[in-house]
């Protein structure tokens, strides 16, 4: 067990640092698309984005395959959130639903919904019991919206991540496994988030998020799915405090 632990890390990690040097190399169409300011006014590049999405979704793939479609799918929404939502204010649910109200699909709407789907989708795949279908969708959109939440400042997100999954690596496999590719990819980008030379974006922290909650939805049953369940649609619902208690952690 000890061993699929560790290939499971060492892949996800290995992968997110080799796409990550590989897309910062080469720059895919300018380096100026991959360039955003921080919060403390900083430039730095998006790569580690991407990379983590696809290392992410590599690693989970090969634990269970729908798990990985639901961090690829997740991650998607995300880059498309952060390409089409770059000059875009607004944040939370209750913007992108308001504005939904009014007749404009944002590009955070597409990814609500997006996700939502993503999950309830990986969620019917893993799990056999209908109830247990939706609380493990529940489970994996929510997660990849909480990670989100608490990307407000350099590292939270990764260091979240690597927080809430060790436990996960103590269950019984594959669930153990998916906690170990959650753990190695945000292992992989720490170093440069917390350096500040590049951002995880929307894209990065979903993807995360959404590897996070597929090893919850395997390490848990009915009851566990529940409280996963409710703990994510609590994040959700105080998100602005949630966002506002990362950005203070430290």
């Amino acid at each position: 067990m000890i061993s699929r632990l560790a290939t499971s890390f060492a892949l996800a990690a290995g992968l997110g640092r080799t796409m990550t040097a590989a897309l910062r190399a080469t720059a895919p169409g300018g380096r100026r698309r991959w360039e955003r300011t921080n919060h403390a006014g900083r430039t730095v590049d998006l790569y580690a984005g991407p990379a983590t999405a696809l290392a992410a979704a590599v690693a989970a793939a090969r634990v269970r395959p729908a798990a990985g479609l639901a961090v690829l799918a997740a991650g998607a929404c995300g880059a498309y959130d952060d390409i089409a939502g770059a000059g875009d204010p607004r944040r939370g649910f209750r913007a992108h639903l308001t504005a939904l109200r009014h007749g404009e699909i944002t590009s955070g709407a597409v990814k609500l919904f997006g996700i939502g789907a993503a999950g309830l989708l990986a969620g019917s795949l893993l799990k056999e019991r209908p109830a247990d279908k939706v609380l493990a969708g529940v489970v994996i959109a929510g997660a990849a919206h909480a990670v989100n939440l608490v990307d407000v400042r350099p590292g939270r997100a990764a260091c979240a991540v690597l927080a809430l999954a060790a436990p996960g690596m103590l269950r019984r496999a594959p669930g153990a496994e998916l906690a170990a590719a959650a753990t190695g990819t945000a292992a992989a980008v720490l170093p440069d988030d917390l350096g500040e030379r590049t951002m995880l974006g929307d894209t990065g922290a979903h993807a995360l998020g959404a590897t996070l909650g597929t090893a919850a939805v395997l390490c848990n049953g009915r009851t566990g799915l529940a409280a996963h369940a409710a703990a994510v649609v609590a994040a959700a619902v105080y998100g602005d405090r949630v966002s506002r208690w990362a950005a203070a952690a430290w």
